[in-house]
């Protein structure tokens, strides 16, 4: 009579056939899913690429400069006198005919006054020396005066419309002379130094107020010798970039309006001004500011890396791959110049192009390929 295994044993060895079973079909499946994938990943190579972006050879430049006013005006009385009133101090806001500064109008009252009077006895005796000429006229013409008496006559009434005049004249430099009295602003702009304190006694033309005009800001950089034919041809071609320190991402623009034709002694750089174009309320007198210089002549070139460069005798070319189809395009190219690890490439491929950068030499233009990744160099 044989040996029966007892029940708990022959449980345990059909469990265990049942787990070996099961390992089975599986890896049966997974083989069966490779062999159906295997086709497609041998008609596609992977490809590193890298995008073509085209800058100038020669980089930019980028200077340091200060915002100014364009105009800057020292405003003074055209009278002399005794300052009354000062109207405004450092940092004030004017507009075009404010009144500044005001002088003591007394002696100017005076002047007025006098030239009123010195008027009125010229009108009495330009009437009176005119009526003299008519009768003298009238009685030549009767015979009654002699040709002599009709000539002093004549000379009488000149001279007194000369005094005439002169009265006039001298009233309305008087006039003008008292309304010389209030200093005014000749254009909006903000005050940026007094000079002056009610009490001081001021000569004609004498600094007294300076205003800065707001409506042209410059901003006023010290160029290198090297850079003055750039900031030249940048200004009177194209307009530069200019950015503020207070607001580095906004960008304005500005054209060179004067450049220095002498170098400063000391510091051996040219005084540039460039005129903000677009320069509003927010672009504060004083403000630091970056003007970038680009050399408009230098050529636009791309740098590659020199493993994507393929060359089999009919001269130097990339392939360029259509990241939807997976599609090659070998292109030939123009190099710029060689350098240790890179090419610089002048045309040939375009802005935004995908440049395979590895394993060129194995490729065909027929092949499809795959991105797996995308560099930057």
């Amino acid at each position: 009579m044989g040996h029966v295994p007892p029940p708990k044993a022959e449980q345990a060895n059909k469990t265990l056939k049942t787990n070996l079973f099961l390992v089975l079909l599986s890896a049966l499946a997974l083989a069966g899913c490779e062999e159906k994938a295997a086709p497609v990943g041998a008609d596609t190579r992977p490809v590193l690429v890298i995008p073509v972006h085209y800058e100038r050879l020669v980089p930019d430049r980028s200077l340091v400069g200060v915002i100014k006013p364009s105009v800057e005006a020292d405003l003074g009385f055209r009278v002399a006198g005794k300052i009354d009133r000062r109207l405004v101090d450092v940092g004030h806001h004017v507009t075009a005919g404010q009144a500044l500064a005001t002088l003591d109008p007394l002696d100017l009252k005076i002047q007025t006054e006098q030239a009123e009077a010195e008027l009125r006895a010229s009108v009495s005796v330009l009437a009176q020396a005119a009526a003299a000429e008519k009768r003298t006229v009238e009685l030549h013409a009767k015979g009654w005066t002699t040709n002599a008496q009709v000539e002093q006559a004549r000379a009488t009434g000149e001279e007194s419309r000369a005094r005439f005049e002169r009265a006039q004249r001298a009233l309305d430099l008087a006039r003008n002379a008292l309304s010389y009295a209030s200093l005014l602003a000749d254009a909006d702009g903000i005050v940026t130094a007094t000079n002056i304190e009610p009490g001081q006694v001021v000569a004609a033309g004498q600094s007294a107020i300076r205003v800065a005009h707001s409506d042209e800001k410059d901003v006023v950089v010290s160029l290198p010798e090297t850079l003055v034919e750039r900031a030249r041809k940048n200004g009177a071609d194209t307009a530069v970039k200019v950015s503020l320190w207070s607001a580095p991402g906004k960008i304005y623009t500005a054209r060179l309006r004067e450049l220095s034709p002498a170098a400063d002694p000391a510091t051996r750089t040219y005084l540039a001004k460039f005129a903000l174009l677009d320069g509003g309320p927010d672009v504060l007198l004083g403000m630091t500011a970056s003007v970038i210089l680009s050399d408009t002549s230098a050529k636009a070139v791309t740098r590659v890396p020199l493993s994507a460069l393929f060359n089999q005798g009919s001269g130097p070319a990339l392939y360029t791959v259509d990241v939807g189809s997976g599609a090659l395009t070998l292109k030939p190219i123009v190099v710029e110049r060689y350098e240790t690890d890179s090419v610089l490439v002048a045309s040939g491929v375009e802005e935004g192009e995908s440049v395979v950068t590895l394993g060129v030499q194995k490729l065909d233009p027929h092949q499809k390929v795959h991105v797996v990744s995308s560099l930057s160099f």
